[in-house]
């Protein structure tokens, strides 16, 4: 069976000593819980070894918001997946559309970052979705189905089956607009469709499919009703503790 999974991303946001505390408060949250989901943060990568050091992996996982995609070597300013896993996180956060927009990354150096993820037994989630203009136009579809194919099929069976998704409609991040549930739905079961089409019903019924356009606490339990839609990639809210927690107890 897939996971459920609500996976908090921080981006350039807190302080060092913020972060820890804000992990801290998060992690005493989970303590007494059993949620019907896995909970993970993706931090900055200067908090990774700090705020490995005061969470309980049992309980909350810990990812990076992105790798280079090279191991080693004259890149001044860069961090590698190896780098990544040194510090004790177990996923990183790939293609995400802010890494495509404002830094051009391209399917082709995707596809190099995931493979270097996967060689370092860190398990992406890789992001893909449309900007307004294709939601719009109704190319959406085949701009998604794009970004599955370019970068990912080039994976084993073996290897999709370590991925994560998640399907974040740009036009609905930051921007206070939500896809309506129907919306997120119908784009999950056409990318799980996707997946079916190249891998098998199996491996596409077991690859978990988040959902990552300002979900909060007051939508979050509409959109985890869908069948196809197996939890969030959680911006603003998971700033917070309260409003992350709100949307883990959603499921």
């Amino acid at each position: 069976m897939r996971k459920n999974i609500v996976a908090g991303n921080w981006k350039m946001n807190t302080t060092l000593q913020e972060g820890v505390a804000l992990a801290k408060e998060v992690n005493e949250a989970l303590k007494n819980q059993q949620p019907k989901c896995d909970v993970v943060i993706c931090v900055p990568f200067t908090h990774l070894a700090s705020v490995n050091q005061v969470i309980d992996p049992e309980k909350l996982g810990l990812g990076a918001e992105n790798c280079a995609d090279h191991v080693k070597g004259a890149y001044t300013g860069e961090v590698s997946a190896p780098m990544v896993a040194s510090t004790g996180a177990t996923y990183v956060i790939l293609g995400h559309s802010e890494r495509r927009q404002y830094y051009g990354e391209t399917s082709e150096t995707l596809k190099t970052k995931v493979n270097l993820a996967l060689e370092n037994n860190l398990t992406p989630i890789f992001c893909i979705g449309e900007v307004l203009e294709e939601r719009e136009n109704g190319t959406y579809s085949q701009v998604v189905k794009a970004q599955i194919e370019e970068a990912l099929f080039n994976l084993t069976a073996e290897e999709f089956s370590k991925i994560v998704l998640a399907y974040e409609p740009v036009w609905a991040i930051g921007t206070g607009k939500t896809a309506t549930a129907e919306q997120a739905q119908d784009m999950h079961a056409f990318i799980r469709q996707t997946i079916a089409d190249r891998y098998g019903k199996e491996i596409a019924d077991n690859t978990s499919i988040l959902y990552g356009g300002s979900c909060k606490p007051s939508n979050a339990a509409e959109l985890f009703a869908k069948p196809d839609v197996d939890g969030g990639l959680i911006g603003g809210a998971a700033l917070e503790a309260a409003s992350f927690m709100g949307i883990v107890t959603a499921f």
